[in-house]
């Protein structure tokens, strides 16, 4: 896998993947576009949310929505690393059981979602969920 990064002007940066999708950084606390930070909270929750709906369905669970809610806490030193990241999933569906829900959140944390296994070793992430009946 393999991608590029592009100065393109002040603190923009300009993101592009082996698969040609690009994607706009800013430096600049994400005034004008997320800031590389922002984008490893969004990066995880879209990581941890594609485990969570494929281990639903698997389940047969008829599920209409996944959202994440994610929360970084930042050290006060620099660099200024994430010390706890946490994830709030709000599931949607008609007749969606508990135990399958908490089953796929702990699978995607354990054993499946990449990005948390690599920030895993230095950062603690944390994880809940909701079940709305819709």
């Amino acid at each position: 896998m393999k991608a590029q990064v592009k100065w393109v002007g002040e603190e923009l940066f300009l993101g592009t993947s082996e698969s040609g999708h690009t994607l706009m950084l800013d430096a600049n606390g994400g005034n004008l576009a997320p800031s590389p930070l922002e984008n490893i909270l969004i990066s995880l929750g879209a990581c941890s949310s594609v485990d969570v709906v494929s281990i639903l369905q698997k389940s047969r669970q008829s599920i209409s929505g996944c959202t994440v809610e994610i929360n970084g806490t930042r050290v006060d030193t620099v660099p200024k690393l994430f010390s706890d990241i946490h994830l709030h999933f709000i599931i949607t569906g008609k007749d969606v059981k508990e135990k399958h829900v908490e089953r796929a959140v702990a699978l995607s944390a354990d054993k499946y979602c990449s990005v948390a296994l690599m920030l895993n070793g230095n950062v603690k992430i944390t994880h809940d969920f909701v079940i709305v009946a819709k």
